[in-house]
């Protein structure tokens, strides 16, 4: 399976103060999507709403950003990443987001709440 997370929206899903330091968030959540792959054999593509500082790399899960942060600008990289995809079918989006889940389903993918997601991670 292979997953394209949302990430701010899964970073949200948890009151933890992480508005406060959001790289530090990005981060943590990359960790645990990281592990979340190891231990599931799945794939993940993690999208932000612009680039995490300092930058971060893993071998595990893809890390992207859109080209010019703003508002909603995750969500227009998911669903581009969606439609260009070969098989979109085979994606399972991870988002909050009622457009986007919407757009999504319409492009062939399927979508998992973001804070349904989030226990997995937790667990």
């Amino acid at each position: 399976m292979h997953f394209v997370v949302d990430g701010m929206n899964v970073i949200g899903t948890t009151p933890d103060g992480w508005w406060r330091d959001r790289d530090a968030a990005m981060a943590k959540l990359v960790d645990q999507l990281e592990r979340f792959c190891v231990a599931s054999g799945d794939d993940v593509t993690v999208v932000f709403e612009r680039a995490p500082r300092p930058p971060l790399r893993s071998t595990v899960i893809e890390i992207a950003h859109a080209p010019k942060p703003r508002a909603d600008a995750a969500d227009y990289e998911i669903l581009k990443l969606v439609k260009a995809h070969p098989s979109p079918a085979t994606l399972h989006v991870v988002t909050s987001d009622n457009w986007l889940a919407d757009a999504a389903r319409d492009a062939g993918a399927v979508v998992e709440p973001s804070e349904g997601f989030r226990s997995r991670l937790d667990d």
